[in-house]
């Protein structure tokens, strides 16, 4: 971007292509919740069928352990009503035991005996019990296996879900224009494609099977309740606007929190990657404090967030724990009292204060679950927002994938009055043509922010020109799709960008379908074969993302074999031999002038050393063709070309 826009075009067109970007701007708030988490969600209609079997096998071990506490109040009933029958004379009716308690003047006794199934002079019934015990038994272990399943069905589901939104997140970094890359930091776009996906994985995992079954288990512990007494749920229900309340205020502030983390997030993460990448030059000019310091911030800024949202999520489960103790303390007193005036069974209320005491845990586990699914929500907001972005211009209905006679590039190259602009605002290059002869070398230079970078980047469809038509083989390069115009393209960039692997592997990535003789004639046609011989493991060796193990002249090289490997059309030159010394130089202009040959080549250069003996230089001033002609006509004509040469000169002296 610095040399196709000047300082204040740049700070405007980053202002207006940020949009809503975290990198540069204060937190902004998170979207409505309820929308961005049915999206969130919608990644599972896919497997709508397997989940709708999952929500089942749930709601099925959900009913059978809610049935489960009420089958062991029954079987509490049959030991206490045993005791109590045993200590009944025997040959007596239960009404004439009852009868008989009240005329003795035991009236609360009486109560209680009355609401027992008793059978006088008998003891406990042990095989209706051991039905009972076992049923429980048996209730629990369904429920449980239920339970086993559905995780492990699910797991994979949302496993599969989070695999297709990886793969769609992949698809749309391909499909997003250079703008939207040029306008937002490296680091923020990599934590929305690695942190808030894996934070949405952990959402969609932990949160929505745990959500439902909670849910579930809530609704049926609360019909259990009332089929008890529904004196008793009343109060025991008190929790739940108690535990809303909570919900809503802590819970609102700490999704607000979230989002502020993941921001911070992204921006330590932009600051590493940044310190990182230019640890040579922070070292060189002595600035690795003030990087330290700036990281220190950012990571003070993510501690305090991260914090915050963890310190209110958090916070939920201890308050939801003192509304369930004070539930359970009047359940306990009010229960006493309507088993000893004989309006509740000792099982029932067993069963009932066992249910209250299970409430508390989906209440709980709702309030746990909305934090963690509040989190993955405010992730997949920033995710949806990379999804949702505004990908590059349609490829015409019409658009082929041959370019010129049978699909071989000549190498002709027409502007014809093109306009464009970065910022409607502010227009950059007007009304500009050019006509460049298949084999020549066009030679392109001007001050920095004149245009340069944009011309070519205009000729690759890195951006979609306003107005006029740019024409290859006089077939407008809109009529042709992106990947084919592109194929018939080599590019050399100022920035020798290397992938991890050999150098076979990084000079084959010009056409991968090469054999190694094709790769080592490209490597000796660009003199990268000198150097790689006197390596240990020659083409075999290894080298990182950066190059590190080769020097600055010896990367270069390496991606001019690897343009010379692809056999292209066109071929564009940026700024080329700017990162080597001039001992090198000599070496790289050698390895570029063999791949300009017999192909036109559009080459960006400072030094004017280098392009003396180009066919056709261009040169740009403020977005326009300033002046064109040979190194010598130019000169003659005194003009800017001659200014830049002179100056260029008197630098050199």
């Amino acid at each position: 971007m610095s040399e196709q826009l000047n300082d204040e075009q740049l700070a405007e067109y980053e202002a207006k292509m940020a949009g809503d970007d975290y990198s540069n701007k204060a937190p902004r708030k998170a979207k409505q919740f309820w929308p961005s988490a049915k999206r969130l969600l919608g990644l599972l209609t896919p497997y709508k069928i397997a989940l709708i079997f999952v929500f089942l096998m749930n709601a099925g071990s959900v009913l059978l352990a809610v049935w489960a506490p009420r089958v062991m109040g029954r079987a509490m009933d049959v030991i206490f009503s045993g005791a109590i029958s045993r200590q009944l004379p025997e040959g007596t009716t239960a009404q004439q035991a009852v009868d008989g308690l009240r005329a003795a003047g035991q009236d609360r006794f009486a109560d209680m005996a009355e609401a027992m199934d008793l059978n006088p002079g008998h003891g406990i019934d042990f095989d209706r019990l051991r039905s009972l015990i076992l049923m429980v038994l048996a209730l629990y272990v369904v429920a449980s296996l239920l339970m086993w399943a559905q995780g492990a069905i699910l797991n994979k589901l949302t496993m599969r879900a989070v695999f297709d939104l990886r793969e769609r997140v992949q698809a749309k970094i391909n499909h997003l224009p250079l703008s939207y890359f040029d306008s937002r930091q490296r680091g923020d776009v990599m934590s929305r494609t690695t942190n808030d996906v894996d934070n949405v994985q952990q959402a969609l995992q932990q949160s929505l099977s745990s959500l439902f079954n909670a849910l579930l288990t809530l609704v049926g512990i609360i019909i259990m309740m009332f089929s008890i007494s529904w004196q008793l749920a009343f109060v025991a229900l008190l929790a739940i606007p108690l535990t809303g309340a909570v919900m809503g205020v802590v819970g609102t502030r700490s999704q607000k929190q979230f989002v502020t983390q993941w921001k911070a997030t992204g921006d330590l993460n932009g600051h590493v990657e940044e310190a990182f990448t230019g640890h040579d030059v922070a070292t060189i000019f002595g600035r690795s404090e003030q990087i330290r310091a700036e990281f220190d911030e950012r990571n003070e800024d993510l501690a305090t967030a991260a914090q915050k949202a963890q310190f209110l999520a958090n916070s939920m489960h201890p308050i939801m724990q003192f509304i369930g103790s004070l539930s359970y303390v009047a359940i306990a007193v009010l229960g006493g009292l309507k088993v000893a005036s004989g309006k509740l069974t000792l099982g029932d209320a067993t069963a009932f204060i066992q249910y209250s005491r299970q409430l508390n845990q989906p209440l709980g586990e709702v309030a746990g679950m909305m934090q963690m699914l509040q989190s993955g929500v405010a992730s997949a907001e920033r995710v949806f927002e990379l999804l949702d972005a505004e990908e590059e211009e349609p490829e015409k209905t019409t658009a082929t994938d041959a370019a010129g006679e049978g699909g071989v590039t000549q190498g002709l190259v027409e502007f014809d009055h093109v306009d464009f602009s970065y910022s409607p605002d502010t227009p950059l290059i007007q009304d500009l043509s050019l006509r460049v002869e298949p084999g020549q070398t066009a030679a392109i230079v001007g001050p920095t922010g004149a245009g340069k970078t944009t011309l070519v980047n205009l000729i690759m469809r890195f951006y979609e020109i306003d107005a006029g038509a740019i024409r290859l083989d006089g077939t407008d390069i809109r009529d042709l799709t992106r990947a084919e115009l592109r194929s018939r393209i080599g590019m050399v960039l100022q920035d020798a960008v290397l992938f991890k692997g050999t150098i076979m592997e990084n000079i084959r990535y010009g056409r991968l379908d090469a054999t190694d003789e094709e790769v080592i004639a490209a490597a000796r046609a660009t003199y990268v074969d000198r150097f790689v011989r006197t390596l240990p493991d020659g083409y075999d060796t290894e080298i990182d993302q950066d190059g590190g193990s080769i020097s600055a002249g010896e990367r270069q090289l390496i991606t001019i074999a690897r343009a010379f490997l692809s056999q292209p059309g066109l071929l564009i030159l940026d700024e080329a031999t700017s990162s080597v010394d001039t001992r090198t130089e000599v070496l790289v202009q050698e390895a570029m002038n063999a791949l300009r040959s017999n192909r036109t080549s559009f080459v960006i250069a400072h030094r004017l050393s280098t392009i003396r003996d180009a066919d056709l230089i261009i040169v740009m001033q403020n977005g326009k063709i300033a002046e064109q002609g040979t190194h010598e006509e130019l000169l003659a004509r005194r003009g800017t070309y001659f200014e830049l040469n002179q100056s260029q000169f008197s630098e050199e002296a």
